[in-house]
């Protein structure tokens, strides 16, 4: 039995059994993209390599996570295959711990798309496209993104090439969309436009960039700041002053978000809604300065995650009060930025994802 997938009228496959994932019974599933794995020169991963190595084994593989890696796990636009598992056996090691147990779901990014068309036959892992995860309250569907540009899905093979032999060699990184916010916008829209579309969940990466339910750090970090103000007059003591540095840091987190895109982008709601449909969620990438982010997803909730090494966080996780554990006898730590309840999300897409009555 297979399912057929729309991607708007641009990109249709069959979805096989071996693509779908059901919770709905119960299950814990980890969601990272964009690893961009490397050979050590130039290697994107490396200052989080470690820490990303320990959390997946130490934390996620031994308390029954399954693992989806969303797209450009390998940095092929850049280097051989064999190098980089070469240089990352390690990290391999524990993917294959994941698979043995059929806790490894692996999905194409533009960077490695490769691995669809190299007839090497010792790669271990299944390749998807997309892959659904059954909830039991809503579907939810993990691809990469760059699937919804068709630059992507015409020139890749092209924009690989010319990766490989003219930009690395003299040093110049990759072209992404992760840096470009327009690209990245019009990305995050057809996605969205792809959830209220079909009444589900869309769970990308590609553009590097953290969203959950909808909204951007920038968006979550404006909420935050009015309900801390809220609390304000009513609070005393240590409390008032905790609310004081908890809003300061987020102000300047504000103003590097601010600095990083161009002012314009914030004048406007970015999916042209005044109340954005919480369908679009990215698990945005593991090779931030800092640390990386993930999503977690059970049959009841989904969280978007921030790992840091302690001592090493940006200021607004440590000072936000947010939930804090991570693996006990090492310096790693997991923040919870997001959370919510996958009933509460279905009600918000059902009651807000339909168009608005006309009054007259």
């Amino acid at each position: 039995m297979k399912e057929k997938l729309s991607f708007s009228n641009f990109y249709e496959e069959e979805l096989p059994e071996s693509s779908i994932l059901d919770i709905s019974h119960g299950g814990k599933v980890i969601i990272m993209s964009d690893l961009h794995m490397g050979t050590g020169s130039r290697d994107d991963l490396y200052h989080n390599g470690e820490m990303l190595m320990c959390i997946l084994e130490e934390y996620y593989y031994k308390n029954g996570w399954t693992l989806v890696l969303n797209g450009d796990v390998e940095e092929l636009h850049r280097f051989p295959l064999d190098y980089i598992r070469e240089k990352w056996a390690n990290l391999y090691r524990i993917f294959n711990l994941f698979a043995r147990e059929n806790r490894l779901y692996k999905i194409v990014g533009n960077h490695d798309e490769q691995l669809i068309y190299l007839k090497n036959t010792s790669y271990p892992f299944e390749i998807h496209n997309v892959i659904k995860i059954e909830t039991g309250i809503i579907p939810a569907y993990v691809f990469h993104g760059h699937q919804l540009s068709k630059i992507y899905t015409k020139f890749n093979r092209l924009m690989a090439f010319a990766i490989r032999h003219i930009l690395t060699p003299l040093g110049i990184k990759n072209i992404s969309d992760s840096r470009s916010p327009n690209k990245r916008f019009h990305i995050e829209k057809m996605a969205y436009g792809f959830s209220l579309m079909n009444n589900c969940l869309s769970i990308i990466g590609h553009t590097h960039r953290p969203l959950f339910e909808s909204l951007g750090r920038f968006e979550y970090i404006k909420f935050e700041i009015e309900r801390l103000c809220r609390d304000y007059p009513t609070s005393s003591g240590e409390n008032r002053s905790r609310i004081e540095n908890e809003v300061s840091a987020l102000r300047r987190e504000m103003g590097k978000l601010q600095r990083k895109e161009r002012r314009d982008v914030y004048r406007h709601s970015l999916y042209g809604d005044e109340l954005p449909v919480p369908c679009l969620f990215n698990s945005g990438c593991t090779l931030g300065k800092k640390g990386l982010n993930a999503i977690e997803m059970t049959n009841e909730d989904i969280s978007l995650i921030y790992w840091f090494t302690e001592g090493k966080s940006k200021k607004f996780v440590t000072r936000g009060g947010y939930i804090i554990d991570g693996v006990s006898d090492k310096p790693y730590r997991r923040a919870v930025l997001n959370h919510n309840r996958l009933d509460y999300i279905f009600a918000r897409i059902k009651l807000l994802g339909n168009s608005l009555p006309s009054f007259t």
